[in-house]
C-alpha cells in the first residue's frame, strides 16, 4: 500500500511539474507552499545570502554546476551557485534570473520525495548492500548523504538527456560488498556517490553527459572493465577512452 501511494504521489509531482513549466511568465504572488514532508524554504535566496537554506538549494541544484565544475555544499550563495540557479531555471523554462524565489522553489517541491530523494531515484537503489549504510569508507550518515547528493545530479543528467530514464545497477557498498563483486581498492562506491550506469541511453551518452552535471569521476568503455556501463562518482578522474574521454 505504502508502494502505491509513493507511485500516486510521484504522479501529482510529475502533473505539478508539468504545469509549472506550462506557466512560464505566471507571476508566483505568495510564498512558496510547503509541498512534501522534506524541505521548505522561507525566503528568497540571492547572491550574497547564506546559511542552511542555501545548503538545501545546492544539494538540490549539484547537477547543474556546467561543465567539468563541482557545486560547493558550503551555505554561500556565491556566483557559482548563481550560475547553477541560472542553469535550473532554464532548464524547466523558468525565469532565468539567477534568483531562487517561488517558481524555482514550487518547482523544486514537485522535484522532491518525503524523504528528499528526487522524484525518479530512490535510496534503495542506491544502495543494494545493506540497509544501514555501515561498512564502507565513511560513517553510515555520510555515505548516505553522498548517495542523495549524486541523486541530485543523476535527476538533473536525466532532465538534460530528456526525461529519459536512468538504470541503475550498484551505488553504495560496504568493504565486503565491494570485495564481493571485484570493486577497487578505492572504489567511490565505498563512500556512497559512486553508482554504475547500465541500460539506455548508451554507455558514451552516459559518460558525455555526466561531465556537465558535477561528477568528477567518471569511467566508461575504454577504461579496463568498464565496458559493460558507465560509473560516475564525486572524485577521481575521467576515463572513457571509446567516448571520447
Amino acid at each position: 500500500m505504502r508502494t502505491a501511494f509513493r507511485r500516486f504521489g510521484r504522479a501529482l509531482a510529475a502533473c505539478a511539474l508539468a504545469a509549472s513549466t506550462a506557466l512560464v511568465g505566471v507571476v508566483a504572488t505568495s510564498s512558496p507552499a510547503q509541498a512534501d514532508g522534506c524541505y521548505t524554504w522561507g525566503r528568497t535566496l540571492a547572491q550574497g545570502a547564506a546559511g542552511e537554506d542555501v545548503r538545501q538549494l545546492q544539494i538540490r541544484l549539484a547537477g547543474y554546476p556546467g561543465y567539468n565544475a563541482v557545486l560547493g555544499l558550503d551555505g554561500a550563495f556565491g556566483p557559482a551557485t548563481r550560475s547553477a540557479v541560472i542553469r535550473f531555471q532554464q532548464a524547466y523554462g523558468l525565469s532565468a534570473d539567477g534568483v531562487a524565489g517561488p517558481q524555482t522553489f514550487n518547482t523544486l517541491y514537485a522535484l522532491q520525495d518525503d524523504d528528499c530523494t528526487p522524484v525518479n531515484f530512490t535510496y534503495a537503489e542506491l544502495n543494494r548492500c545493506n540497509s544501514t549504510w555501515s561498512g564502507g569508507a565513511v560513517s553510515a550518515s555520510t555515505a548516505r548523504f553522498n548517495a542523495l547528493v549524486s541523486m541530485w545530479k543523476l535527476q538533473a543528467m536525466r532532465k538534460a538527456l530528456g526525461s529519459v530514464s536512468i538504470n541503475i545497477s550498484s551505488g553504495f557498498r560496504s568493504y565486503s560488498c565491494n570485495s564481493a563483486v571485484g570493486g577497487a581498492s578505492n572504489s567511490r562506491h565505498l563512500y556512497g556517490d559512486g553508482v554504475d550506469l547500465v541500460g539506455s541511453p548508451s554507455f558514451c551518452r552516459l559518460a558525455q553527459q555526466a561531465r556537465y552535471h558535477g561528477f568528477g569521476n567518471i569511467l566508461g568503455p575504454g577504461y579496463p572493465g568498464h565496458n559493460d556501463h558507465t560509473h560516475v562518482g564525486a572524485v577521481g578522474g575521467w576515463s572513457a577512452p571509446s567516448c571520447g574521454i
